[in-house]
Formats: structure tokens, C-alpha cells, sequence
């Protein structure tokens, strides 16, 4: 689907201010035609019914990238980058779980641009452990301000993110180092400047990581909670929730089990409800 689609690009309108005015202008889509749209695409393969689709989240895209700009990137790559995220979203999507699209694309416009940040700043190379790696991504922020840090600082930092205070001091030098590099030229309006951003702490990658840590910490009470399902309720939960590529419908399950729609959906209702009380506790502890 992304090599089929005719999307506007940041080149192609000439600057990112552009971009983001022709993004802007772009109307935003009422559920039901965000529905229609979705179906049509999903079960005939409408790409001008996808492309609505995309082209109305753009500016979706261009609020999240904002996020990232204290990586020094650029923004506009940034924003391709979450495009790609979008476009996967849109070919993943299902109408029919009752989700909007903007709550279902925005992990996925996330996790692209987070690819993009740690495939493409050098120093994130040299931070080979998960301690060096939440270092790199917290430290800017947790610093009070440019100068560099003080014993009480980096020993203070150090003590919070479980790393040696020397590699508190190096980390420090070299984004020192990396910001004095990408100071903005005069004939560059795109240039990272770092006293105009700030990155914002809510999508900074490492919470993703973290995220993702914690996931894998579950994985044996979501098998345990599957367990204890009917081979049924399993198999609909399996379909429907736990696949990544072309997730089953209700009526595809319907038509497997001889059922109606509105049966499968009653049988998912329950099974996950019994699978919430089973990861209750282990939600409870992380």
C-alpha cells in the first residue's frame, strides 16, 4: 500500500510549512464516514478509500512528531517516518472492534518514528545496555539546565537510573558535544536548535521500551489466561486480538462456527472478561 498511494509530499509542496498548511486543511473524517471508508478498504481494497483515510491523520502525525524534536532530527524526516507508522496503521485497521482510527494508528505512528531516532543517531550506537540506553533518552531532561553537571548531579542521576557515574559524565559530554554541532545556520530554518526545543517526556523512546519490557513480562500470564479459556473463546480471542496480520471479524468467526455475529461478539465479551480477572494481580504488581 505505500508504494500504491499518491501522498503529498514535504518535497513535493515545496517546504514543511506548506506540508502542514495543506495538512491542516485537510477536513477530519465523522465516524461514520470514517467506518464506511475503513470497510470499503478493508473488504474491496479501495486505495482512494485508504488514502482518505490517511490523508485526514496527517496532522495527527505532524503533533506527534513535535515530540522528537529534542533528537535533533530533522522534522520533516520526521514526519515521513510517522507516515509510514500511519499508513501501516490504515492497513491494519478493523472498523469493526469499535475503536477510532486515531486511537488505533497512534502506537503505530510512534513506534516508526522511534525506529527512526534510534536507527539514526550515532550516540544511541555507543549505548549498547538497556541502563546506557535509558540514560541517553532521560538525561537531557533530567538536566536543570546546559551547564554541565555538577558531582551532586551526576551522582544524584546515576542513583536514579542505575548506571556508574562516569558513564552519567561521558553521556553528558557527548550530547554536549552532538548539540554544539547542529547549532542552526543561518540559511537553514529546519536547523535543531536546542534552546527552542524541549523533547516532550511523554514520547520519548525509552517509555516505549519500557513498554515493551513489560509486555514480555506478561507473556506467560496472558498464556495462562488463554489457557484457561474453551478451545472456542480461545480461538476467538486468538483471531481477533492476537493477530497481527488481517485480525479475523465477527462474521468471518461466525461463519467458522456456524454462528451469528452477535454470538461471537457475546462469546469475546466474556472470554475477555475472564482473561481481565486472570491478569488482574500481575497487572496490580508492575
Amino acid at each position: 500500500m505505500t508504494h500504491a498511494l499518491a501522498l503529498p509530499t514535504i518535497s513535493a509542496v515545496g517546504s514543511i510549512d506548506a506540508y502542514i498548511q495543506a495538512a491542516r486543511q485537510v477536513p477530519m473524517l465523522t465516524e461514520e464516514q470514517e467506518f464506511g471508508l475503513a470497510t470499503r478498504f478493508r473488504d474491496e481494497g479501495d486505495l482512494g478509500a485508504a488514502r482518505q483515510l490517511i490523508l485526514s491523520h496527517l496532522r495527527l502525525v505532524i503533533s506527534v512528531s513535535r515530540g522528537y524534536l529534542g533528537y535533533g532530527l530533522p522534522h520533516a524526516d520526521l514526519i515521513q517516518e510517522g507516515n509510514i507508522g500511519l499508513m501501516k496503521a490504515v492497513k491494519r485497521f478493523d472498523p469493526e472492534r469499535g475503536v477510532r482510527l486515531v486511537s488505533f494508528a497512534i502506537h503505530w505512528i510512534k513506534a516508526e518514528i522511534h525506529e527512526y531516532v534510534l536507527r539514526n543517531w550515532r550516540m544511541v550506537k555507543l549505548a549498547t545496555t538497556k541502563a546506557q540506553r535509558k540514560l541517553f533518552f532521560n538525561l537531557r531532561s533530567m538536566k536543570a539546565n546546559r551547564d554541565t553537571l555538577g558531582p551532586a548531579q551526576v551522582a544524584d542521576i546515576a542513583q536514579r537510573l542505575n548506571v556508574k557515574a562516569d558513564e552519567v559524565m561521558e553521556m553528558d559530554t557527548r550530547l554536549s558535544g552532538h548539540d554544539t554541532a547542529f547549532d542552526a545556520q543561518a540559511d537553514d530554518d529546519e536547523a535543531f536548535v536546542p534552546a527552542a526545543y524541549l523533547a516532550d517526556n511523554s514520547s520519548e523512546p525509552v517509555h516505549i521500551l519500557e513498554g515493551r519490557a513489560r509486555e514480555r513480562l506478561h507473556s506467560d500470564g496472558l498464556q495462562n489466561a488463554l489457557g484457561s479459556l474453551d478451545p472456542r473463546s480461545r480461538r476467538i480471542v486468538e483471531a481477533r486480538w492476537l493477530t497481527e496480520d488481517n485480525p479475523a471479524t465477527l462474521h468471518d468467526l461466525a461463519g467458522e462456527f456456524s454462528v451469528s455475529a452477535e454470538r461471537i461478539r457475546q462469546i469475546e465479551v466474556k472470554a475477555m472478561q475472564k482473561m481481565r480477572a486472570n491478569l488482574a494481580p500481575l497487572v496490580a504488581i508492575t
